[in-house]
């Protein structure tokens, strides 16, 4: 099936969803470019999680030309798999018009939240590995999970990625990312519309090895439409009405400077009718 095909079936689906929601308004932003267009980094532990937490990214490249990059951190933990799953992952950021970049020849490996007390000489390059691709890509927006992200890998990359930062000595916002356990106190709640949305769930669809063991990319309209239950209260404040639309990711941005957490952003909504640009990125 073609991938104008794939597009149009997800945008039918979620279209039924929304109408179970109420059928919330979808609002449409025109493409644009700023003059000078930002780059994002996003650390996906495993070959998929650029298209869980990618609609932040997306909505950069389309609305302000960003240039964005998916660091394949690992190719998961199956051998065999990794050549299987490196093709799926280019074919997935291929849907989403993200650059795809493989840290070594397999990905790095056991990356976890105690590999560096474990094994500290591994855990120093793989640091430097990530500290060297930072200082030489200079990203404005780190996507990471968050430091309680209930999976091994996903608390691994994120202490590598602040470790990494800190090396680095970077400038740069990063956007904490939640998939197996939700963050306590998102800044952000992003907005996708039906068809930006059917465009992260065919990426998704790509990593067809892993949909095959679980189809967790049918559950993803669901995870999408309960940010915007969470985020209403969470990012609004406790008691305030929700956003009016059907779908939408949580992130908590974090000012770094010198490679060192300065400043929580400011929280807010970014509705989809309201067009994506770097002044998302400043206190």
């Amino acid at each position: 099936m073609s991938l104008d095909a794939d597009l149009a079936r997800w945008r039918e689906h979620l279209s039924r969803f929304a109408e179970l929601l109420g059928n919330p308004p979808d609002r449409v932003t025109a493409p644009g470019r700023e003059p000078s267009p930002g780059h994002c980094l996003i650390f996906a532990p495993h070959p998929d999680d650029e298209c869980i937490v990618g609609a932040l990214p997306l909505r950069l490249q389309q609305e302000a030309g960003w240039r964005v990059g998916n660091v394949a951190v690992t190719l998961g933990s199956n051998p065999e798999r990794r050549e299987s799953r490196w093709v799926e992952l280019q074919d997935a950021c291929g849907v989403l018009g993200f650059d795809c970049i493989r840290v070594g020849e397999d990905g790095l490996s056991d990356v976890r939240a105690d590999t560096a007390e474990r094994e500290p000489q591994l855990w120093q390059v793989h640091v430097d590995t990530i500290a060297a691709l930072l200082a030489r890509h200079r990203p404005a927006l780190v996507l990471a999970p968050h430091a309680l992200d209930d999976n091994p890998s996903h608390r691994g990359v994120y202490r590598l990625v602040a470790e990494a930062l800190a090396a680095a000595r970077l400038d740069a916002v990063l956007a904490h990312t939640e998939f197996w356990s939700t963050q306590s106190a998102p800044n952000a709640l992003v907005q996708t519309n039906i068809a930006d949305t059917a465009r992260l769930i065919a990426a998704l669809e790509r990593h067809t090895g892993e949909i095959e063991r679980n189809p967790y990319h049918l559950r993803l309209p669901a995870f999408l439409a309960d940010a915007v239950r969470r985020g209403g209260e969470l990012v609004l404040g406790a008691g305030e009405e929700p956003p009016d639309f059907a779908f939408a990711t949580l992130y908590r941005l974090v000012a770094y400077r010198a490679g060192q957490p300065a400043a929580e952003l400011p929280r807010r909504v970014f509705s989809a009718d309201k067009a994506l640009s770097s002044a998302l990125l400043q206190s």
